[in-house]
């Protein structure tokens, strides 16, 4: 890993490890994983030696790191579909009520709340259509070329041209997420609730924490990993 000409999406591929690196100092490794540090630091002016100190510094990684890039794609896909997407089925209906009931209860002396809210709703309607697209378009037609390689047979023609078109689709709906993501942070003080928050809003404050965390882990594994290696591929088959 060459920290100084790699990519930031690309050295947490190799190393996931790293992404507490870029995640402690606020640079997204996951739908702007497309830069160096170097460009990273610029916009953001972070002094680049702190972040590469911070890498060199890592302990000697260990043998239970799970090595994603060296899964097969359908395989990929299917953990995609079992870890990330199960949890958002799962944890949005009850963000979603805790984020209303805390409106109720105290957004006229927290007004941001109402934003929250707002904002979570969106991500929760936009996810839900954009799972749905990975798992009824997307996904399927990279597990038939998975297939194909495995068996050595052709491979029919894809009904959306290219896999090229909805990755990049469901990359730019990734960044649309993500912006979204970074204004509840920013709403939520990054998680820090009130002084006088009861539990049910400390609780919803760290869920929407941990679903911010579930969500860069998934789209890095997408972005990162499963789309590009999906790109190259096609690019054999033809």
């Amino acid at each position: 890993m060459n920290t100084k000409t790699d990519l930031i999406g690309e050295m947490v591929a190799e190393d996931f490890r790293t992404a507490a690196v870029f995640k402690k100092y606020g640079i997204d490794f996951c739908c702007r994983g497309g830069r160096t540090i170097e460009e990273a630091c610029e916009s953001k002016l972070i002094d680049t030696k702190k972040i590469y100190q911070e890498l060199e510094n890592l302990p000697t990684k260990t043998d239970n790191s799970i090595d994603f890039k060296s899964w097969p794609l359908d395989l990929l896909t299917e953990y995609v579909e079992k870890t990330h997407h199960l949890y958002v089925e799962e944890k949005t209906p009850i963000l979603l009520a805790f984020l209303d009931k805390l409106c109720k209860v105290h957004g006229e002396k927290h007004p941001e709340l109402y934003e929250i809210n707002k904002l979570f709703n969106e991500t929760a309607k936009e996810l839900s259509a954009h799972l749905k697209k990975e798992e009824l378009i997307l996904f399927p037609f990279i597990k038939k070329m998975a297939n194909a390689k495995r068996k050595g047979t052709t491979l029919e023609h894809a009904p959306f041209g290219t896999v090229e078109n909805p990755v990049h689709m469901m990359e730019h709906e990734h960044t649309t997420e993500g912006d979204r993501f970074a204004k509840i942070a920013k709403l939520t003080n990054d998680y820090n609730p009130p002084a006088d928050a009861c539990n049910t809003y400390r609780v919803a404050f760290a869920m929407l924490q941990d679903f911010e965390n579930d969500l860069h882990t998934h789209i890095h594994i997408e972005n990162n990993i499963l789309f590009p290696k999906s790109i190259q591929l096609e690019k054999e088959f033809n």
